[in-house]
């Protein structure tokens, strides 16, 4: 299945998105992983995309396109993929378009788990990444056995510069801009809206529904 994952930071869909790619055997297409990995590896692009991220500002289309081209074009999407991150734009939802129609693997389906921000302001701020495995973690919602230890690996957990609360309350400004994305998918019968305010499992369990039905 050809799947994009559609919300505000915080919304869940990184948790979603680990369940849907391992039931559903196709890659997990996030494009903050991919500007992470190259943050680590130094490199030019990684650079650049760091000096966004670590202000709260969305990283300029022209970059995350060509991120996402290069991506698509891997043997592993082939028989589908799940895009979480991208689009966060109309002119990326319009390359993401042509993109696929230039090799006839248009999506079926675009979830959007929706949560009201002020929600999403409480959820980010307390989220705590590992430094080794980068597992996710809540100092509410989801805490480690021990406070600042890795469940899984032992290793170091940090708050990521993004996820202060200055940085977060720019990102959610910034991110309404992609509230137009909503509508875009909406017009072309696409878009499912899911109630993120539910728990994990009861998300999960919806968004398993759509697709069982989607298959039909």
């Amino acid at each position: 299945m050809r799947l994009m994952l559609l919300g505000l930071p915080g919304a869940g869909k990184g948790t979603q998105a680990e369940r849907i790619t391992a039931d559903y055997q196709i890659p997990h297409i996030s494009t903050g992983n991919m500007f992470r990995e190259a943050i680590a590896a130094g490199t030019p692009l990684g650079m650049e995309v760091k000096s966004y991220l670590d202000s709260g500002r969305l990283v300029p289309d022209a970059l995350t396109v060509r991120v996402v081209r290069d991506r698509l074009s891997q043997p592993d999407t082939q028989n589908g993929f799940l895009l979480d991150g991208f689009p966060r734009t109309l002119p990326q939802a319009e390359a993401l378009d042509a993109m696929l129609s230039e090799v006839g693997r248009p999506l079926h389906c675009v979830l959007y788990i929706h949560v009201p921000q002020e929600v999403l302001l409480a959820r980010l701020t307390g989220r705590r990444v590992c430094r080794s495995c980068g597992a996710t973690y809540h100092v509410v919602f989801q805490p480690p056995r021990q406070e600042g230890i890795c469940d899984k690996c032992r290793g170091e957990l940090y708050q990521r510069p993004d996820d202060t609360e200055e940085a977060v309350a720019t990102r959610l400004e910034q991110y309404e801009q992609t509230a137009p994305l909503v509508d875009f998918y909406r017009e072309r019968g696409l878009l499912r809206q899911v109630d993120g305010l539910q728990s994990i499992d009861q998300v999960y369990a919806d968004i398993k529904r759509i697709l069982l039905e989607l298959r039909g």
